[in-house]
């Protein structure tokens, strides 16, 4: 898949939750804006409440997209049977589209009414997709092959430009010019600062200070706008490239960290989920059949 193909791909996948989520509020906007009290007497509560066959049906929709999506990238990370079947990240991103579109429709289903055994599903389910969003922001800082591995540091280190030698090979820079972009793009760590939120705005700074420093010596010299472009890509890229480096291992151990509690939450739901309908089954709720 090209990267144009790639987004267009991500952004339908988006546009998908985004107009679902409008549907159903326009769609429901009146009736979930009533009173519990007042619901029953409500024009749409026979369809919109949990047994009705609007709120059932999203209900059936969003439990079978959730087990879905949880079943098939569990199986895709550990049956070596399926391991050429696609890229890991397109099962990753196919996996967090269905654990979101999912809980949506969970949620519309319950009509906003969480109680009992169906609230510890509900809220479990809640704190899976937070901890989802936690653990995707942590998965992007881990570079990774094309096939979805986590590299090592020697891979990463292998991936850098030397921007260096192609400053020396390429471009006609003068000895001033040349050093100081170097040095511009030299790896800066704060090992003076303990608290962890000011390291990181002072790396912030200093990456953009790197990035001002370069751009005025490209400029001085009157680099052709391709060059240009082409340079400061390559500046990004390695400051970039650093900094990934410089927090591989705290990433590396969050990641594991966060699975410890991404995956009980999510079992927990799985099963108060299959409870919940294996209940609603005894009591005659079979939807439309």
């Amino acid at each position: 898949m090209s990267k144009t193909a790639h987004r267009i791909f991500i952004a339908l996948l988006v546009a998908i939750v985004f107009i679902t989520f409008i549907a159903l509020v326009v769609n429901g906007l009146s009736y979930y804006g009533t009173s519990m009290e007042e619901r029953v007497y409500h024009a749409e509560h026979s369809s919109l409440k949990p047994s009705g066959v609007i709120g059932h049906g999203i209900g059936i929709a969003g439990s079978l997209l959730m087990i879905i999506g949880m079943s098939s990238y569990m199986a895709r990370k550990r049956f070596r049977s399926m391991s050429r079947m696609g890229l890991l990240k397109h099962w990753l991103e196919a996996h967090i589209f269905m654990c979101t579109l999912g809980p949506l429709l969970v949620l519309f289903h319950t009509a906003f009414k969480f109680g009992g055994l169906v609230a510890v599903s509900f809220w479990s389910m809640v704190a899976v997709f937070l901890s989802g969003i936690i653990g995707r922001f942590i998965y992007i800082q881990i570079p990774r092959s094309i096939e979805g591995r986590m590299l090592n540091l020697n891979e990463i280190r292998d991936m850098k430009s030397d921007v260096a030698g192609i400053l020396k090979t390429s471009y006609n820079f003068d000895d001033d010019s040349y050093r100081q972009v170097t040095e511009s793009i030299k790896k800066k760590v704060e090992i003076y600062q303990r608290n962890p939120i000011s390291r990181y705005f002072t790396r912030v700074k200093n990456d953009r200070n790197s990035l001002k420093s370069v751009r005025k010596v490209l400029k001085k010299i009157k680099l052709p706008k391709a060059d240009y472009r082409n340079l400061m890509g390559l500046v990004k890229e390695d400051i970039t490239m650093n900094r990934k480096i410089e927090r591989l291992g705290l990433m590396q151990n969050m990641f594991k960290y966060w699975h410890v509690a991404h995956l009980p939450f999510a079992m927990v739901m799985l099963i108060v989920m299959v409870i919940h309908v294996g209940v609603t089954i005894v009591f005659g709720y079979r939807w439309i059949f």
